[in-house]
């Protein structure tokens, strides 16, 4: 598509996109107050939510890594998205057609993201249509075998692949796509005579994100004289990642959200089987081991809840036990629950369903049993403990699976289980176990092994730029110097950084709280490129990083909280302040300097209040290295969670700000008259007036 969007068709998608429906589809989120949600961040791993989501505003921040941004940020940012591609996606979300406007732009460079899903939604539609066909008359009775009828298949999305060469290729490219597209989308696969369809002759399931976009296929071959594997899925593409996509996340990621509980699979046929016995919940990986991104995308969607389950089936051959292993390598990551499913005589739940119905297939999640327990029994199951090498050999091999157990109050239970299993001594095993928990654990070991294999140079220069500071740390520490010059002492060490713990409060004058725990430690240098060098060749250390200046940073004393609730509220309801208030609260004595900087930029960018750009205007009057401050007092819930309260809180806590001011100058007028001493006196009776007039100014502020 040539030439730009216009500009008001920009503003018009980011209007209609509900930023909490659209951040919905990857990460759960509960109500954290007024116009405010909160979630595991999709940024970075955490444990507790710190993410937050203000729909009316349009705008996210997290406060544990301090992504923030709005509908077209985040989009961008989860997807790897041009802009350009960003806006096209949300519009098509929404059912808004753009307008082009001729000029002299061109697309960054790179593939195009919107054609190439394009691409795959209209091969999607191609295969469906082709499993009418007679030509799928094997795929027909293939699925129809299996229990899958023709209501079942359009459920799922399931679709066959002509056998001939170029069927879908000839088909997309009367479309309007070209070649390269298809080879580049994985639909296609380049030859000496040109590009030919990637899939032929197979049942084709589309592979969909949790928005419902279909990135990519998984197809199994149903013919003797194809030589090809019998499961083949799409490549790597600009669009796919095996290692980050679940198949049927997209239809089971509510019944994830609301129920706590994830049902993990070996296939696709498990999957459709699953979720027509009722089992809603499950998912299953494409042509790769369970790892680390699966966890992270189901804990986005389930939360962080310890109560929360997720389910695994693995098959009982060999096969099967080494998936069990490396999943319990990974367990540590999750906060739920872990489980193993095994059905009777080693059937998968698409065979179960077939051969014994529905109700087997539910029966077979009530059986569960712990993965560290089934993984043990896998573990020393290939030993013959007949022998005392075989005994040794087991204990070897469990030990350190009941070491990385997350709950070491189950340790001794199954210590004493596997003493059971080897006829081995309690003493002996304790030993071992106890040599396990003090041994790197799998994850650190295989980080290890992975770090050993880099070339040395290339570790020396990753630990370089690790220690090294940005131009904008750099600068932050200058203006950081600088601001802080000439204060007392003990103000200047009230603005270092202080821990999490310590961070936040609930209101001014209720103490601490980690309400706004930003998880510090993970931030340093995250800041554009690294330059500089470790110090020069005297041996001079190297700068300090900059401190990170967000929520968390600010002084921990009552002063502050109260600069800090009163500017939150005029950031975010400075209409209910109103003008004549906020005027005055932009010339209020702000004690802490970072706060103080933000007050500037809010008097700078009151001209803007009450309109779309107001934020931004802040922003823009603000250093960037407050910008982080600036997002958080936008965003942060506002401690009065009470919508008709709300307005009247955010103006009393801005009168309470402007009436410290008034309250300082009462008690600087009355030590003044104090020391004058004689009533009489012209200056004292100047002083009476004056403190008068002080607390008529102090009642028409409170409305008296």
């Amino acid at each position: 598509m040539a030439g730009r969007i216009r500009a008001s068709d920009i503003e018009e998608v980011k209007r209609r996109t509900n930023l909490a429906d659209l951040v919905g589809d990857y990460v759960t989120l509960k109500s954290a107050g007024i116009d405010s949600m909160k979630g595991l961040c999709p940024f970075h791993d955490e444990r507790s939510p710190s993410f937050h989501v203000r729909p009316a505003l349009g705008y996210y921040h997290c406060f544990g890594c301090g992504e923030s941004g709005d509908a077209f940020t985040f989009v961008q940012r989860m997807d790897h998205l041009t802009f350009a591609e960003t806006v096209e996606r949300l519009a098509a979300r929404i059912h808004y057609g753009l307008t082009y406007e001729e000029g002299n732009f061109s697309r960054e460079d790179g593939p195009n993201r919107a054609r190439l899903l394009a691409a795959n939604t209209a091969a999607a539609a191609y295969f469906v249509e082709q499993l009418a066909g007679d030509e799928a008359a094997t795929a027909r009775e293939f699925l129809g075998q299996r229990g899958f009828d023709a209501a079942a298949c359009e459920r799922f999305g399931v679709g066959y692949a002509p056998r001939g060469w170029d069927g879908m290729s000839g088909h997309l490219r009367g479309l309007g796509y070209t070649p390269q597209e298809l080879v580049l989308s994985g639909l296609a696969s380049e030859g000496q005579r040109g590009a030919y369809d990637r899939f032929r002759g197979r049942i084709v399931w589309p592979i969909r994100d949790t928005s419902g976009q279909t990135l990519g296929f998984g197809a199994r071959k149903l013919y003797e004289d194809d030589n090809g594997p019998k499961y083949l899925n799409t490549p790597e593409s600009p669009v796919y990642h095996k290692s980050q996509v679940l198949y049927g996340l997209d239809l089971a990621k509510r019944a994830i959200s609301r129920g706590k509980r994830a049902v993990v699979v070996e296939g696709y046929t498990d999957v459709m089987a699953c979720h027509l016995a009722g089992i809603e919940t499950a998912v299953a990986t494409c042509g790769t081991a369970f790892g680390k991104d699966h966890i992270a995308v189901l804990r986005r969607i389930m939360g962080d809840d310890s109560a929360a389950e997720v389910i695994f089936t693995f098959d009982p051959d060999e096969a099967g036990q080494k998936a069990a292993l490396r999943a319990f390598s990974e367990e540590r990551r999750f906060t739920a629950q872990t489980y193993v499913a095994v059905a009777p005589e080693g059937l998968d739940p698409s065979d179960l369903r077939q051969h014994r119905g529905d109700e087997a297939v539910r029966e077979l999640f009530t059986r569960k049993q712990p993965l560290f327990e089934f993984a043990l029994r896998q573990a020393i199951a290939r030993f013959d403990l007949n022998s005392v090498e075989g005994r040794v050999a087991a204990l070897r091999e469990a030990a350190p699976i009941i070491a990385e157990i997350k709950d070491p109050s189950l340790r001794p239970g199954y210590t004493r289980e596997l003493t059971r299993m080897l006829g081995a001594e309690l003493g002996e095993v304790q030993q071992a176990v106890r040599a396990a928990e003090r041994a790197p654990r799998s994850n650190d070991r295989a980080n290890d092994r992975e770090r050993q294999q880099q070339p040395s140079q290339q570790r020396g220069t990753q630990q370089q730029r690790q220690q090294q500071p940005t131009p904008q740390q750099a600068r932050s520490n200058q203006q950081g110097q600088q601001s802080r010059q000439g204060q007392p002492e003990q103000q200047r060490s009230g603005g270092q950084r202080r821990s999490a713990r310590q961070s936040g409060v609930d209101h001014y004058g209720d103490g601490p709280s980690d309400q706004y725990d930003d998880r510090g430690d993970q931030l340093d240098g995250r800041f554009g490129d690294q330059y500089g060098g470790q110090g020069d060749a005297y041996g001079d250390p190297a700068p300090a990083p900059a401190r990170r200046i967000g929520l968390s940073s600010l002084r921990n004393a009552p002063t502050t909280w109260l600069e800090r609730d009163a500017l939150m509220a005029m950031m975010q309801q400075g209409e209910s302040v109103g003008a004549e208030l906020m005027q005055q609260a932009v010339t209020a004595q702000v004690l802490d300097p970072d706060l103080h900087i933000v007050r500037d930029a809010m008097g700078a960018a009151l001209g803007s209040l009450g309109t779309p750009t107001w934020l931004e205007s802040v922003l823009g009057a603000a250093p960037d290295t407050h910008h982080g401050l600036i997002r958080e007092l936008a965003i942060a819930p506002m401690p009065q969670r009470n919508l008709d309260q709300l307005a009247a809180y955010s103006r009393d806590v801005v009168v309470s700000l402007l009436d410290r001011d008034l309250v300082e100058l009462k008690r600087e007028l009355l030590a003044r008259h104090q020391r004058i001493g004689d009533s009489g006196d012209p200056r004292a009776r100047r002083i009476q007036e004056q403190l008068v007039a002080l607390e008529a100014a102090r009642r028409s502020l409170r409305g008296d």
